[in-house]
C-alpha cells in the first residue's frame, strides 16, 4: 500500500510518478489503445483510487504518457537534424527516425494517436483519438522552429517555416500510419519517397547567415 510521502524526501513523488509511468509503459506495450487504468494500476501493484491522486483522471495520465514520449521523439529528431551530413542526407535520416520510431513501438503509437477500436474497450480504456492533434501540433511547432533557424526563407520566412513545419509532420504522421498498418513496402523506400517529394525548394533554398544551416 502506498503511504503519504514523508518530510525530508524531496525526491520520492517524482520518482513514484516515473515508476507509475513506466508500469503504464509496460501495459501500454501490452495492450496498445485497450490499456485500462485497471490494468495500469494492478500492473503497478496499487488501487485505481491512487492511480488517480498521482495523475487526476485518464487523461492526466495520458497526457503525461504523451509528453514522455513526445520528449524522446523530438530529442531523437534533433539529433538526426543536427547530425554532420549533407541536407538531403539529413531529411531521409530525420523521417527515418521517425519511422523507425513508431515501427519499434507501434503499441505505443497506436495508443497515443487512435482509440481503442470498439465502444466497450473505450469505456474501459482511454479515449485517446480526441488528444492526438495536440502531439501533432507540437511537433509542428519544434519541427518550424528548426527550419526557421536554419533556412533562409525570405520575407515572411518565419509564417513559412511553420507551414513547412506543420506540412512536414501531418505527411510523416498520415503516411507513416498508413505504413504502419499496411506494410505496402520497406521502411527505406517508404523514407526515399517522401524525400523525393520534399525535395523541391527546401533543396535550393540558402542558409541563414546568423543560424547553424542545415
Amino acid at each position: 500500500m502506498e503511504t503519504t510521502q514523508q518530510a525530508g524526501e524531496p525526491g520520492t513523488a517524482e520518482r513514484r510518478r516515473r515508476e507509475l509511468l513506466e508500469a503504464a509503459d509496460r501495459v501500454v506495450l501490452r495492450d496498445g489503445p485497450k490499456a485500462s487504468m485497471n490494468a495500469i494500476a494492478a500492473e503497478a501493484g496499487i488501487t485505481k483510487p491512487i492511480l488517480y491522486r498521482h495523475f487526476g483522471d485518464k487523461a492526466g495520465l495520458y497526457q503525461a504518457l504523451a509528453v514522455r514520449h513526445t520528449d524522446a521523439l523530438l530529442d531523437s529528431l534533433r539529433a538526426a537534424l543536427d547530425a554532420p551530413a549533407e541536407r538531403r542526407s539529413r531529411v531521409e535520416s530525420t523521417l527515418d527516425t521517425y519511422l523507425a520510431a513508431i515501427e519499434a513501438r507501434p503499441q505505443v503509437y497506436r495508443f497515443l494517436m487512435h482509440p481503442a477500436e470498439d465502444s466497450q474497450a473505450a469505456e474501459k480504456g482511454f479515449d485517446v483519438g480526441v488528444h492526438s492533434a495536440p502531439l501533432l501540433r507540437r511537433l509542428g511547432e519544434e519541427l518550424a522552429d528548426v527550419i526557421g533557424e536554419r533556412v533562409d526563407l525570405g520575407p515572411g520566412g518565419e509564417r513559412l517555416a511553420r507551414v513547412w513545419g506543420h506540412g512536414i509532420v501531418g505527411m510523416m504522421h498520415a503516411a507513416g500510419d498508413w505504413w504502419l498498418g499496411e506494410r505496402p513496402c520497406e521502411r527505406a523506400e517508404l523514407v526515399s519517397g517522401l524525400t523525393d517529394l520534399l525535395w523541391g525548394r527546401l533543396a535550393t533554398a540558402g542558409n541563414r547567415a546568423d543560424g547553424p544551416g542545415f
